[in-house]
């Protein structure tokens, strides 16, 4: 019978790597594990695996699992891989084949609906993925990943940004609002799914932010200013997080949820916000060379188009027409 690591050894060198790599030849056994890893490497995929017949049958998931059964993922066929690799994590040296960081996402047990060469339909009893998915080839070591049961998490929100109205005086009940500074800068949403975003088309400095967030989905909505000579994403609104849409929520749960993100970096941070303070902030705005201040009612939804909810207030007032 032929070795189902022949393979997976050929790609590693056990004295370099801190994978498993066993020398026997797998025995074959009944199983019903999974694991599915988040896997750093040259490009941020999850790897998923499946015990079947003393060894892991292998796909990687370049946007993880879909939560949605409206959207199929690309699932690539790899070598089968060790039982060992069940319970694998660890930094794998660069250079090395799937050099970078493997953490264990998720683990659990499986049952199998249909095995063939060409489609695999399991349900997953795991702790962050669970459900029926079916996995079927499409061109060569190419699948894709497909949900079979109801959504679990709630589809994105319009891409369209909420806009302020314009007024030449801040408003009088200002204890119901939240003031910000006017950047000046491009409006973007950065939507972030699969630790990808397609912001990064524009601006290809996105893409660390949108790794970091890993299997995270969420819609920041900011501004690209320049700052210090370089260009930086000023997040001050949350449209959707970990699954969830906020755009019915008020302003304030939303900021609250965009600062528990700690979104601080070279390239990109949160914005600052003080409730109440519309004088002191324009002023700020003023001496900073700013346009002007932000007004967010604190009770707010994100409205997507132009609202009155949200106004902007130059940092100098209009001087008055000449006689």
């Amino acid at each position: 019978m032929a070795d189902k690591l022949d393979r997976y050894r050929s790609k590693r060198d056990a004295g370099r790597t801190p994978e498993p790599v066993p020398a026997e030849a797998p025995e074959p056994r009944d199983g019903d594990a999974f694991v599915i890893q988040e896997h750093h490497a040259r490009s941020l995929h999850w790897d998923l695996r499946l015990e079947r017949d003393g060894v892991l049958a292998s796909w990687a998931v370049p946007k993880g699992l879909p939560g949605d059964p409206g959207t199929n993922h690309l699932a690539v066929r790899t070598e089968d891989h060790p039982l060992e690799y069940l319970t694998f994590h660890g930094e794998i040296p660069q250079g090395e084949y799937g050099g970078g960081t493997m953490t264990l996402w998720d683990q659990g047990t499986y049952e199998t609906e249909k095995w063939s060469d060409r489609e695999v339909k399991v349900v997953l009893h795991g702790a962050r993925a669970s459900g029926r998915f079916v996995l079927f080839q499409t061109n060569g070591k190419n699948w894709m990943i497909h949900r079979m049961d109801p959504p679990v998490r709630d589809p994105f929100p319009p891409f369209d940004p909420m806009l302020p109205a314009e007024r030449s005086r801040l408003p009088r009940d200002a204890g119901k609002y939240a003031f910000e500074f006017a950047w000046g800068g491009e409006r973007v949403l950065v939507p972030i799914e699969g630790g990808r975003t397609d912001a990064a088309r524009r601006h290809p400095w996105l893409r660390p932010l949108a790794e970091s967030f890993g299997s995270r989905t969420a819609v920041l909505d900011g501004e690209v200013v320049t700052l210090g000579g370089a260009e930086v994403l000023v997040c001050y609104d949350l449209l959707y997080d970990d699954g969830h849409s906020l755009v019915a929520e008020p302003y304030t749960a939303r900021r609250a949820a965009l600062e528990a993100l700690h979104l601080s970096a070279a390239r990109w941070q949160t914005a600052p916000s003080w409730p109440g303070q519309a004088a002191p902030v324009r002023q700020a705005a003023r001496e900073q060379g700013l346009p002007g201040v932000l007004a967010k009612r604190l009770d707010s939804p994100y409205q997507p188009g132009p609202s009155t909810a949200w106004i902007f207030v130059p940092s100098r007032a209009a001087k008055p027409p000449r006689d």
